[in-house]
């Protein structure tokens, strides 16, 4: 008896190098910056000073109301297949409607990942807005995820979309520094934005930042990418440039009460974004609804803790004309997505 459980620990010894070194081998490494290709170039971007835009973190097609998820303390690696297609098919349900604005960023698409069973998300909702110009950028792109260990979560490619009627003359994905230590690393996301730059017909630049900071750290992660991302974009805006950056932060805003829509007792612990961290510039956010809801447990109205973490922040020289969160009640996702409308000074 002892020499066999001396042999299984030795095997499951073996199994965990061997996955570490897998891993280390194929990992994703991107530079600080990549350049990215756009597909359909969209239209020159136009004189009218309103511009409209759309947030949505998708969830992978997988985390809609029925789920839990094992990183939050639920059971649930994946959803069944019957899930994943009814998700989709609300999530494209609503993007449909929201065809005729500007600019689209999302994050959690999926391009082939067993999780969301090989669906190309990014292909799928790229058709939808024909019209627009499509970019992507993977944060998630790990060959084999061998946890939770009675049912690993396999291959996943996944990242930001971000979709624009106009023609961007410059697409770049900047590569938050710092990330978890070795080998967990190895097996989480690499943190980025994914940057879109255009010429306005006055000689200024309209840039579009497409957003998902860190989750599941303890704070210096996400510390580390907003100082990173604020000399970026206050850089931007000191050369004359409107600035917009959207997506989700894993953070709520600067003196938004994180727990206003506290129903229940919950371990969750939300932070703030630093009140000071750019002077005279706005948060756009909808106070009254929450964009972001937690899944130790499927979706309860009545107990599930919510909160806003998906929001934009705008340069001085942006007005901020509406914002909305379009209270979907997480039937297809564990976030919200939220509207945008502004008018460039």
């Amino acid at each position: 008896m002892l020499n066999l459980i001396i042999i299984l620990v030795l095997l499951f010894g073996f199994y965990v190098l061997a996955m570490i070194l897998f891993n280390w081998a194929t990992d994703y490494r991107p530079g600080d910056t990549t350049a990215v290709q756009t597909k359909n170039q969209g239209i020159p971007i136009d004189t009218v000073a309103e511009k409209s835009f759309l947030i949505w973190n998708i969830g992978f097609g997988g985390l809609g109301e029925e789920m839990d998820f094992f990183y939050d303390g639920g059971k649930s690696v994946r959803p069944k297949k019957v899930l994943v297609e009814k998700y989709l098919e609300g999530i494209h349900s609503f993007l449909e409607g929201k065809k005729n604005l500007d600019f689209i960023l999302l994050q959690e698409v999926d391009k082939r990942s067993k999780r969301s069973y090989r669906n190309n998300e990014v292909e799928s909702i790229s058709n939808i807005f024909e019209n627009h110009s499509s970019a992507f950028a993977p944060n998630y792109k790990v060959k084999y995820i061998p946890i939770p260990f009675e049912k690993p979560l396999g291959g996943v490619l996944s990242g930001l979309l971000s979709l624009s009627k106009f023609q961007a003359d410059e697409v770049t994905r900047y590569q938050f520094p710092g990330n978890f230590s070795f080998p967990k690393s190895l097996f989480f996301l690499d943190r980025c934005y994914l940057k879109m730059r255009y010429k306005l017909p006055d000689g200024k630049e309209l840039i579009v930042i497409n957003t998902h900071n860190s989750a599941y750290d303890d704070g210096s992660l996400k510390k580390i990418q907003m100082e990173y991302m604020r000399a970026d974009i206050l850089n931007e805006y000191q050369e004359g440039n409107y600035v917009i950056v959207g997506g989700d932060w894993n953070q709520c805003p600067p003196n938004f009460d994180c727990y206003k829509f506290k129903k229940a007792e919950s371990p969750y612990e939300q932070r703030n974004i630093e009140e000071d961290y750019l002077p005279g510039w706005t948060w756009g956010y909808d106070s009254e609804v929450p964009t972001n809801r937690k899944l130790a447990k499927p979706y309860d109205p009545e107990t599930t803790f919510t909160t806003v973490i998906d929001f934009y922040l705008c340069s001085p020289n942006i007005e901020i004309t509406k914002i909305k969160t379009h209270d979907l009640d997480f039937a297809y996702s564990d976030h919200q997505p939220v509207e945008l409308h502004v008018l460039l000074k």
